[in-house]
């Protein structure tokens, strides 16, 4: 597996409105939400994309239902690599697979494009092998 760049850290909210308390209101990062309690910025020096994750977006994302499931540890952050397409996610994905991690999802392209596959890392944190386009130009 060749990851070309980290895409995307974002914090995971048991409580979004805390969450923004300190990230917008005491560190005044520049984070927007297009509707909804997640709030990102594309123009953080440094990132390619921050976030303040919902942890029921997490777990909607990774199951399908806002509850994180009760066997898992709750992840506090979410990590995304970036490979050179969307066919090395699947590669990737089974590379994975083939190494004896459990996926929390199989690869998938979301509503904008990206095309994903998740695991929970041994520390906890949900980690994402990704293609964006856009992040790609």
């Amino acid at each position: 597996m060749e990851i070309e760049f980290v895409s995307g850290v974002a914090v995971i909210a048991p409580d979004p409105v805390q969450s923004h308390r300190l990230y917008v209101d005491t560190l005044g990062l520049p984070l927007t939400s297009q509707g909804g309690d997640y709030f990102h910025s594309e123009l953080i020096p440094g990132t390619k994309h921050f976030g303040v994750w919902p942890l029921s977006q997490a777990a909607e994302a990774c199951f399908g239902k806002e509850q994180w499931p009760a066997h898992l540890a709750v992840p506090q952050v979410s990590i995304e690599f970036d490979v050179a397409d969307a066919t090395r996610v699947q590669a990737a994905a089974d590379e994975l697979a083939a190494a004896g991690y459990e996926l929390l999802h199989p690869v998938r392209q979301e509503p904008w494009g990206q095309t994903v596959v998740r695991l929970l890392s041994p520390e906890g944190a949900i980690v994402g092998i990704s293609y964006v386009p856009s992040m790609h130009q």
